[in-house]
């Protein structure tokens, strides 16, 4: 079972493992230790970007590179890669340049809100950088060659 699942388990471990590393990262560019950060979204390493590269290395190394399947995780790979790069990460900066607007504009009037949507509790961090990409991509690559040369 584990040989015909290949994929999904590396896919698996990468994405737990960059979860995982991600409070040990935080130590050692802030000194401070966070496990929540074990459970968050962004960081260092993307733990969806470590997902879809395994998953894709994993079903090239089984299927073949040239094979429709792989095609198609490689297509996921990429889509997935840019989103958390790109779509993600911008929607994480424009929820902080909203919330500084609305600090502003409630300064500079002298007033405040009280539509209770400006409570929101809203996660600032979404996306990743193209750093923290690019490691989860290099991590998922590691843990697919391992399983697959490792079993």
């Amino acid at each position: 079972m584990l040989r015909t699942m290949y994929p999904f388990w590396s896919a698996l471990t990468a994405a737990v493992i960059a979860q995982f590393l991600k409070p040990f990262f935080y130590y050692m560019r802030k000194r401070k230790f966070r496990w929540r950060y074990m459970f968050s979204t962004g960081g260092f390493p993307s733990s969806h970007s470590a997902l879809v590269a395994a998953l894709a290395m994993s079903v090239g190394l089984q299927e073949h590179f040239s094979s429709t399947l792989f095609a198609v995780s490689l297509a996921l790979a990429v889509i997935v890669i840019y989103d958390a790069a790109n779509v993600r990460f911008y929607s994480g900066l424009n929820i902080r340049i909203t919330r500084q607007l609305v600090k502003d504009v409630e300064e500079e009037l002298n007033t405040v809100f009280d539509n209770p949507i400006y409570d929101a509790k809203i996660k600032d961090v979404l996306g990743h950088t193209w750093t923290e990409v690019i490691g989860g991509v290099l991590l998922g690559l590691a843990i697919a060659l391992l399983f697959h040369f490792g079993s």
